[in-house]
């Protein structure tokens, strides 16, 4: 198990903390593509495109990406997990990478209770009971989502920018304009223009929002092009689309999904044990406050709650350390 960071601060100088925290981090964020063959597993809808590490036999840990990003975002986080023994899976979500849809007549929607349901049935398509779950941004909304409906099944939660579960049956109160400026892709791609960009110059305003959404990360166009292809998947623009329209009551979802949908709208709390980090650095809703008490009451078993500095929306990416630490906490 890696050490704690409250070890790590009685053994390291203070004069050395920071530069070698930095030195950790470049070293563990600059890491190549993990060289692993994608296997598939298939449910009622996908095809899932997954990659596995570790132990067949060990405790499992579920990794979800969000938007604009993908399953290359947790290359650092996978080590550490793995020497610990446990059992490490990594998928494309809905409209990235290798993952498909199973029925070429089926419309390309992403709802939340779409995502979240993707993962209990990779889950149980997988056989596996009982597991542990990190995710960020879409990926946060997902886990928080499976927490909810199946806590028996989760050991724990790693929340990447708190809790996530949205009403989409009603229309939200206006945001003020400082924030609403910052979601301005929200809105984008609410429009024809915006969907006919997405389509255009998918990998130009995607490389914008993670420059911009982590202002103080340099990304290198190496770590780009491993993630690039994830993001010409078929599937991708419809997806995007439907799940920003949908989130602000301007697409319908599936059928199947109201009740779940309307269940999230009252947004219940999260029961299961959570571990919640926030960015320090990100371009995308400002600095998180440093009063838990909203989190805290979201989350009604929360275990801690870190503001992760020099860490934009792509956490895992910037900060792995921080994200396996947190998820050895949780699973022991």
């Amino acid at each position: 198990m890696l050490p704690t960071r409250r070890d790590f601060l009685k053994s390291t100088s203070a004069a050395g903390l920071a530069a070698a925290l930095a030195a950790t981090t470049r070293r563990s964020a600059a890491q190549p593509a993990v060289n692993v063959q994608p296997r598939t597993v298939q449910t009622n809808a996908l095809d899932i495109a997954y990659e596995e590490h570790g132990d067949s036999a060990g405790t499992a840990i579920v990794l979800l990406h969000g938007f604009p990003y993908d399953v290359r975002s947790f290359d650092g986080v996978v080590a550490p997990l793995v020497a610990a023994g446990h059992r490490v899976l990594v998928p494309w979500l809905r409209g990235y990478g290798p993952t498909r849809f199973r029925d070429a007549s089926a419309p390309r929607m992403a709802e939340q209770a779409a995502l979240a349901q993707d993962v209990i049935d990779f889950a149980y398509a997988l056989q596996i009971d009982r597991f542990a779950l990190a995710g960020f941004d879409w990926g946060n909304r997902a886990a928080c989502i499976v927490s909810i409906l199946t806590p028996e099944r989760v050991i724990g939660q790693v929340s990447i920018g708190g809790y996530s579960v949205q009403n989409t049956v009603e229309r939200g109160q206006p945001m003020q304009a400082r924030q609403a400026a910052q979601f301005w892709y929200m809105w984008y791609f609410n429009t024809e223009q915006g969907r006919a960009a997405l389509q255009a110059n998918r990998h130009e305003l995607i490389r914008y929002l993670w420059d911009t959404w982590s202002p103080e990360w340099k990304y290198t166009d190496e770590a780009y092009a491993r993630s690039a292809p994830s993001f010409d998947n078929p599937d991708f623009v419809d997806v995007v689309v439907h799940s920003y329209r949908h989130r602000l009551v301007n697409a319908p979802g599936e059928p199947r999904f109201i009740e779940m949908e309307r269940r999230l709208a009252e947004q219940p709390p999260i029961e299961v044990p959570a571990i919640v980090l926030a960015p320090g650095a990100t371009g995308l809703g400002g600095r998180p406050s440093p009063n838990a008490a909203g989190d805290q009451r979201r989350f009604t078993n929360l275990v801690a709650r870190r503001i992760v500095e020099g860490a934009g929306h792509d956490l895992p990416a910037h900060r792995p350390d921080t994200v396996s630490e947190a998820l050895l906490e949780l699973v022991g």
